[in-house]
């Protein structure tokens, strides 16, 4: 390549990847009423006006965030949702990986729950985050009361209130600042899950 100061060229994937992990990183650092289209370009090694390319504004760009953390979530929570053998190992394994998302990407999680509180678009996003996990819990709890693995509760208010209480204590202990260690999660978290779906240890 010729010319200094010439940019290397990239795909519109990679470009697209490089604005939103700058985005993230600046989440780890602050909340989300101070990120600004200049200081997410500025730790990229994009020309400003490449931020509309692929991002219409920074609500759009947070929708993202939210998108590309929410696919490693599902990620890990399908290998209790889709996994194979007894549940109360499922439900561990998928815990896991989970608690190693909170683990890496904890101060970002932190600062949407925190936007949500705030702004609407966010809210709309973090929620929807939230509730599809919600629904999908519901959804695989009534298929295992079905097959006899679970004894018999309710499927939609049970979801809700472990999804809600898994997310907010997270947020808790491996957010912003960090008060737990991840190995602790794990096991708080699995014994509740395994406990209340289970009756086991």
């Amino acid at each position: 390549m010729t010319g200094a100061g010439r940019r290397r060229r990239r795909t519109p994937e990679v470009a697209e990847g490089e604005i939103i992990a700058a985005a993230e990183e600046l989440l780890r650092e602050r909340p989300f009423r101070e990120l600004t289209v200049d200081e997410v370009m500025r730790r990229t090694e994009l020309s400003r006006p490449s931020f509309y390319v692929y991002f219409r504004d920074r609500h759009h760009l947070v929708l993202r965030v939210v998108e590309h953390l929410g696919t490693e979530l599902w990620t890990m929570s399908d290998r209790w949702f889709e996994g194979t053998g007894p549940g109360h190992l499922r439900v561990r394994d998928a815990i896991e990986g989970v608690v190693a998302v909170f683990e890496r990407h904890g101060a970002v999680l932190h600062a949407l729950a925190d936007a949500a509180t705030v702004d609407p678009d966010v809210e709309l996003a973090y929620g929807s985050l939230v509730q599809g996990f919600i629904d999908a819990t519901a959804r695989h709890i009534e298929t295992e009361i079905e097959a006899g693995k679970i004894l018999p509760l309710d499927p939609g208010e049970t979801a809700k209130a472990l999804i809600w209480m898994e997310e907010r204590y997270l947020i808790s202990c491996l957010g912003r600042t960090p008060s737990a260690a991840p190995e602790t999660a794990v096991e708080t978290l699995s014994a509740i899950w395994t406990r209340t779906l289970y009756g086991t240890r």
